[in-house]
């Protein structure tokens, strides 16, 4: 068993994190072509390649294999999450693994500027109230293994090495991150502070919708319009992003109908409404949910403490290559010191 407490480390793999600074390029030794044993690390913000000590049995090759595996298997997964980075709504902590919390502060608003003739009036003077908080930054991961005898026989063979497991891993990794985003895989607590999701963050504005049918589509324009007021009343005026589940996709895809025929679904209607930049479907909302999400960093940004990565170390005398698929990707959803956030959540 390897860990670390109190600063000190036990067992080999926490001795060579600990070693490096927590890097976990420590755990991905490669076989270069002149067959002595390199590690990827970073020295001074550049990636470098180094000789290290630690035997390595995959080759350049295999790694980028498993790589390409579990990348190509997790992006499909990730819809919320990868909405936040593709918005720019990020924060990036270098050396993630170093770190367990992130200090976060709410700020609350002050008074209006006064208004007069001469200035000579005295106003109000306030000042903003600060409230610290910690969100964790919890590790994701799977494991898999290879035996030896495998890697050798896919090597000496020809054949490629089996992804399977690595594919899977990295899917189960996805699956967990893009939950914790939306919240139905519940809230993380470490430390003080949470991880929490759309559908359980408790400073989110709710609503209650109406069960959508084939000839109700109005009514779900009209509830739509009322999550945006709502927004607008907590002082969060777009642009948004609009989530539903996947129950939504037969009525969301459907003919779209004030009066007479339509040519276009409800789906379309909701995303012309002025503010929505779309309307997407998330595979792990449940029941008839529906999100407004403001697309800004002040409600919801993509915390990057270490993109999905995978490291290897050796059990069992060499004859077990262990395998983990982990990632610091952690959602933070925010409110103001006055609880007001731009996050809408209508539920049946």
């Amino acid at each position: 068993m390897d860990f670390i407490m109190n600063g000190k480390a036990t067992g080999d793999v926490a001795g060579r994190l600990m070693q490096n600074n927590f890097d976990p390029g420590v755990l991905r030794p490669f076989i270069g072509n002149d067959d002595r044993s390199y590690m990827t690390v970073n020295v001074g913000g550049t990636l470098r390649n180094m000789v290290c000590n630690a035997d390595a049995t995959l080759r350049k090759e295999d790694w980028k294999t498993l790589d390409l595996a579990v990348v190509k298997a997790a992006q499909p997964r990730l819809k919320a999450f990868a909405d936040l980075r593709a918005a720019g709504l990020t924060y990036a902590i270098p050396n993630g693994m170093a770190k367990t919390v992130l200090e976060t502060e709410t700020q609350s608003d002050i008074s209006d500027a006064s208004v007069s003739m001469d200035g000579l009036a005295e106003g109000a003077n306030d000042r903003p109230v600060f409230e610290l908080g910690n969100l964790p930054l919890p590790i994701i991961h799977k494991d898999f293994n290879y035996s030896a005898r495998q890697i050798l026989a896919s090597r000496n063979g020809g054949s490629p090495l089996d992804t399977t497991h690595a594919e899977l891993a990295g899917r189960k990794v996805a699956e967990m991150v893009e939950k914790l985003t939306i919240g139905t895989a519940g809230s993380y607590k470490f430390g003080g502070g949470y991880v929490y999701g759309y559908t359980n963050f408790p400073s989110r504005i709710t609503k209650s919708i109406t069960t959508p049918t084939t000839i109700n589509q109005v009514v779900t324009l009209a509830e739509v319009l009322d999550m945006k007021k709502r927004a607008h009343d907590a002082h969060h005026y777009g642009p948004y992003m609009m989530y539903c589940s996947p129950a939504w996709d037969p009525f969301m895809d459907g003919d779209y109908s004030a009066s007479g025929a339509s040519s276009q679904t409800l789906r379309e209607r909701l995303a012309r409404i002025n503010g929505i930049d779309g309307v997407e479907t998330l595979d792990y909302l449940t029941g008839y949910d529906l999100l407004l999400i403001q697309k800004t960093t002040d409600v919801a940004r993509a915390v990057i403490g270490m993109d999905i990565k995978t490291v290897q170390w050796e059990s069992k005398g060499g004859m077990q290559l262990n395998f983990k698929v982990m990632a610091i990707l952690v959602p933070q959803l925010r409110a103001d010191h006055n609880s007001n956030t731009g996050i809408i959540h209508g539920s049946v």
